[in-house]
Parts: structure tokens; sequence; C-alpha cells
């Protein structure tokens, strides 16, 4: 386990406050980026993993895929780098809860809330299934929740890789148990469908407060995974609608093939159960969802259409060639006894009347029956199959381009209601999807007017971003994601980034440089230069005493350098005679510095006046330098007589 400090600085630019958890390869701080003054989530490798290839690889390789995810459900990752001989990434800090402790909290969830979350998951998973990355470790964990909004964010991408399987070289697998979909615990191959299991254990999670497989072992909850069928949601919480059972059902299917096909797929179910739910519509819906642990449950085969008439009922009467039917053999009494009748006509009659009623007999027996067909418009292609096969009839299914979400039954014909033939055909018009549309180039334009332009290509505005643009005007677009000419369905989210201008540049200090290396190193970086001059008794003419800017700064600021100046040669006032403070106060004014001394005089005329002065009167100096003034003192002499006096002299110094 990495342990830092708090107050430690992690390559000199995020310093650590405090720890946020820990997980199986690494460690998570919240720390603060010194450069930005913002929160970060700060995730170290664990030093043992640090000296094997494979894991430093599969850290750097959740940076690189996490990187490339900007979406609204996505964390978002920052920075990545290496510190005291291991690994980090930096991310999108996030307060709040994980989901796992939502669900701590709070589970059984209310089901419309557990299906808005699923679906949010769905979403980034739908984000990072197009761009070719499977999660492989989907789990309650690795959901960050806002407590206000229940919005989502998905983080942890650590084991995250397009295609191949999930073994280590050891032949472990990644991932966690609990949340592993059967072809994973096998060490399969994995897929967007290994991901859509492990959101559907998320949501029997949500629904029900624990696991559909758990035990003391990660191998036995493995083969748990592969072998046997999940408790339904419904018997450990009975407030679980028969609409979003089947849905989770369906999504933990044993066989990939018979799980939904992808995140679409699952989250059109997940809003078609929850329109059932809020409506109270229930039943008929779940028709077509995957039993658990196989295949999907066959379908009734229609009922049989009578087509083939009974062998017994004479085919000329329905309409087929004339039966050949022998006549009786009739004994007529009167032509044995020579007589010329013509037998007993009554027997012809009935005979006739026998055939009519069996022709009868036989059209209503054979003729098709009339079933009124069932409604299927806005239901999706797999429910609208299963409604027109248990009716009786033959689902013709025919895909077109529409608005209306892929897979969704658009038209019917003939139309619901309509009583037709049994096991006559039914035609089915499924949308294909709206179809794609390109990202437009929006690079230049107004914030306004590229959300006009993303609108108007057929596509929606999901997330407007800043990023730091040195070509673009502050809030004007630097780019989308996806980038510009990529083909995306209708209605796509498409995040916009605006400029938030240039990145701030650090001013270095270059106090005691010439005038042309400062200006040279301060315009390589993009700042303007302005100087004044300043003299300087102590700076060599020409070098920079001073400047206004040190530190971040935006490119293209003015620092203002001070430099130094050689100090004019200035005449030298005359202060002989003056008091030293008319002197000092004249000196000054003509820009010198003043050191006063005093001398013993003996004329009681010189006391407290200025005797001499150095340099003298008239000569010229620098402006800046020092004159020396030298003031009388007077003694009066004692009545004592002395043999001689050695006059004293005292010193003193003043400055301008």
């Amino acid at each position: 386990m990495a342990e830092l400090e708090p107050g430690t600085i992690v390559d000199g630019r995020y310093r650590v406050m405090s720890r946020l958890g820990s997980g199986g390869m690494a460690d998570v701080f919240c720390a603060e980026d010194q450069q930005l003054g913002r929160k970060v989530a700060l995730k170290l490798l664990h030093r043992r993993f640090a000296e094997d290839p494979g894991f430093v690889e599969r850290f750097r390789r959740e940076a690189q895929s996490a990187a490339g995810l900007q979406h609204p459900n996505v964390v978002s990752v920052y920075d990545r780098g290496s510190h005291d001989g291991t690994y980090y990434i930096v991310m999108e800090y996030l307060p709040g809860r994980t989901l796992k402790q939502v669900i701590r909290d709070e589970a059984p969830l209310d089901p419309i809330r557990a299906i808005d979350i699923t679906i949010q998951i769905l979403k980034a998973a739908r984000f990072a299934h197009r761009r070719g990355v499977i999660h492989r470790d989907l789990k309650p964990h690795n959901v960050m929740v806002e407590d206000d909004s229940d919005h989502i964010k998905v983080t942890d991408f650590g084991i995250a890789r397009a295609g191949a399987s999930d073994m280590t070289e050891t032949g472990s697998i990644m991932g966690t148990a609990q949340y592993l979909s059967p072809e994973q615990a096998q060490g399969h191959a994995v897929s967007a469908t290994s991901d859509l299991y492990s959101v559907g254990v998320v949501l029997y999670e949500l629904l029900t407060g624990r696991v559909p497989f758990d035990a003391e072992s990660a191998v036995t909850i493995a083969l748990k995974h592969v072998s046997e069928a999940p408790v339904p949601p419904s018997t450990i919480n009975p407030q679980v609608p028969p609409e979003l059972e089947q849905v989770v059902l369906w999504t933990l299917n044993k066989d990939p093939v018979h799980r939904p096909a992808d995140d679409d797929q699952l989250i059109t179910a997940l809003e078609q159960a929850k329109e059932a739910i809020v409506s109270g519509t229930r039943g008929e819906r779940t028709a077509s969802f995957a039993a658990v642990g196989g295949a999907p449950p066959p379908l009734p085969p229609p009922p049989p259409t009578r087509s083939a008439a009974p062998e017994v009922v004479p085919a000329a009467v329905v309409g087929g060639p004339a039966a050949q039917v022998p006549p009786p053999e009739v004994t007529d009494p009167g032509r044995s006894q020579g007589s010329d009748g013509g037998g007993h006509p009554w027997l012809w009659v009935l005979l006739v009347a026998l055939l009519i009623g069996g022709g009868v007999a036989a059209y209503l027996l054979t003729r098709p029956t009339k079933v009124r067909v069932p409604l299927v418009v806005n239901e999706s292609q797999a429910v609208a199959i299963a409604k027109i096969n248990n009716a009786g009839f033959t689902p013709s299914v025919v895909p077109e381009p529409s608005k209306v979400a892929s897979g969704i039954v658009v038209s019917q014909n003939p139309l619901a209601g309509d009583k037709v033939d049994q096991g006559s055909t039914v035609r089915l018009v499924i949308s294909s999807g709206p179809g794609n549309t390109p990202v437009p180039s929006v690079v230049g334009r107004s914030k306004t007017a590229a959300e006009q332009a993303i609108s108007q290509a057929g596509l929606r505005v999901g997330a407007v971003l800043e990023k730091y643009s040195s070509s673009v005007a502050v809030g004007a677009a630097v780019g989308t994601d996806p980038a510009a000419g990529t083909s995306e369905p209708v209605g796509y989210a498409v995040t916009l980034f605006v400029s938030r201008g240039p990145a701030p540049l650090d001013v270095p200090n270059v106090t005691g440089e010439t005038e042309s290396a400062a200006k040279a190193t301060l315009t390589g970086l993009g700042l303007n230069v302005t100087t004044t001059n300043q003299p300087s008794s102590t700076q060599t003419a020409g070098t920079v005493i001073s400047q206004s800017r040190t530190g971040s700064t935006p490119p293209g600021s003015t620092v203002s350098l001070v430099l130094a100046e050689t100090p004019p040669m200035v005449k030298v006032p005359m202060v002989t005679g003056d008091t030293p403070s008319t002197a000092s106060t004249a000196l000054k004014a003509a820009g010198f510095g003043v050191t006063k001394t005093t001398t013993n005089v003996t004329s009681q005329a010189q006391n407290k006046t200025v005797v001499s002065q150095d340099p003298t009167a008239g000569t010229k100096a620098k402006k800046g330098a020092t004159v020396t003034i030298v003031v009388g003192t007077y003694t009066p002499p004692t009545q004592t007589t002395t043999t001689g006096t050695t006059p004293t002299t005292t010193t003193t110094t003043t400055t301008p």
C-alpha cells in the first residue's frame, strides 16, 4: 500500500490532502492541483506492482483509455506520471458516494430510480464500446453518485482493453468475482455483452440489496456464474415488477448470444419496462426475453391452419376435381318382374342431399379462422414478433430508416384490430434508426453558433467543456468529441469544447540580467516587455533592477522592467557658511547624499555653521554621490590657564 502523508507534493504539482480509498492495484488520494487550483483524485499504483511490466502497462492503458473518453457519465482523466518509484494517474475529483455505498445505505431502491441509474451506466458503457473499449470491471464500487441529483459517472478503466481475454500472465482473472460474466470467469475472450452482464448484476443488486451469486471464495462465485441460475429478483423483493425482472434475467443469460445485442437494445428494454411500470401496463411486454441460463424460450407454435380437408369429404363440394362416386346398387322389383318402371327416385334425392351437406360441413371445417391482429406499433422487434407469433400469424420484418429508435416497430400491415385469416403474414416495418450524420466542423465559431451547427446536423450537444487554446479566442469553439467529420447516429450527444484561452505561463525572474537577455527570455515565452530607467550608483548600467510580474501569467501579458542607468554629473552647490540643516536641504535638492562631521573652532561666529565641504562648491559630481560637510563647534575659553589645547573632532553622517 502506497503511503503519502498529507502535504506531500507529488511530481512538483499535486499536494496530497487525504486518502480516499484503496483498490487491488492502487490507492486513491484527494489532492490539490497547485497549478490550476482545483481538487483532483490522484491514483497511485501500489509499489509492489511498479516493478511488474504487465501491471505498469495495464496502469498506463487505464490512463490512455480513459483520457479518450470525454462523456458526461465518464470520469475525466487529466494527467499521468511517476513519483517515488511508482506511477500515478490524476482524475476528476467527484464529491459524493459510490453506488456501492448507496446500495448499502438505501437498497432495495425504487424500480424507477434503479432503471434511471442503470441507463446512465449503460450510456457510459455505450460510449466506450463504440470506441472499442470494454470496461471489464463494471461494479457499484466504480460508479460515483451525486447525492443531490443521482447523476452518475463511471470510473476505473484500469483493466479496460479493446479485445483479447482478461487473463494475466499468472492465469488469474482481473475483475471482481461477484460481477464477472460467465465467459470472463472462465478466462474466455470478452465483448461488450460481457459488460452488459455486469450491468445486469448491478441492477439486480439495486433492486434486491444483494448480488445474485456470492460465496466465501472467488472461485466458488465464478463457478456459480457459469453453472447456476440466479434467484428471480421478485423472490427477494416482491416489489420488483415482472417487466423489470424479465429484463434483469435476460441480461444475466449465461450465453452472450442470448443477452441483449448491445447497449442500445438494453436501454430500450429498460425504457419500455419503465413506461409499463409508470402506465400500469403489464404482461405482454416481457414475452420475448430470453430464459436465464440458456437459450431464449421457444415461442408457442401457431395453431393449425386446417388447410387440408378430411379425406371423407368429396372434393367436388369444396371446389376440387369431381369425385368419382359409384351409384348405389338398387334392386328394382318392377324391372325383375318385366315392368318398365324407373326405380326409386327418392334414393337419388337422398344421395344428392348427403353430398351437399357433406360439402357444407367440409367448408365450415376447412375455412381459415378470422383473428384480430394485435397492436405492435412502438414495440421492440423482439416483443412484436412474439405477439404476432402468439396470435397465430407469420411476421415479416422490413427494416427502414426512421427518427424512431432503432429496433422499434414503426408500422404494421394489416392494421391492429383487423380480422384476417389466422396464419397469414403480418408485415412489420422496423426502424433501423435515424441513420448517421457527420459531425460538423465548429472550430473558431462562437459557442452559440457551434451549438446551432451541431443541432442543424441532426446531433445534440451533450456537454460543454473548457479547453486551453493559443489559437482560438476565449469562449469560441475549439473542437468536438467525436471529431469533425466523424459519422454518428442522428441525435447522438456531441461534447463541445470551448476555448479558455492560452495556457498560463510561468514568468521567470530576470532581475540582475542585462536588458537584451531579459527581453529575449520574456518575448520568447510570448510576453510583452516595457522598460524604464532608474539611476543607480550600485547596479551596473543596463541591468534589470526589478520586474512587475513573476509566476503564473496569461500569455500576451506585459512585464515592466526597471533598468539601472549611470547617474548624471551635477554641480555641487555652495553651502559653506550655512547652517547644517540649510546645507543638507540644498544638497539633497541637488540630488546628493550628505555626510556631516564637526570640528572645534575658535571663532564664535563659526559655531554651528558649515566651515568647509567636500567636494567643494562648483565641482561636478555624480548625482546621488555623497557630499561631506564640516560643522564648526565653538567652546568658550575657561579661566584655567592651559599650556596647550588639542582640538578634537567628532563625525556624524546623514543620508539624502
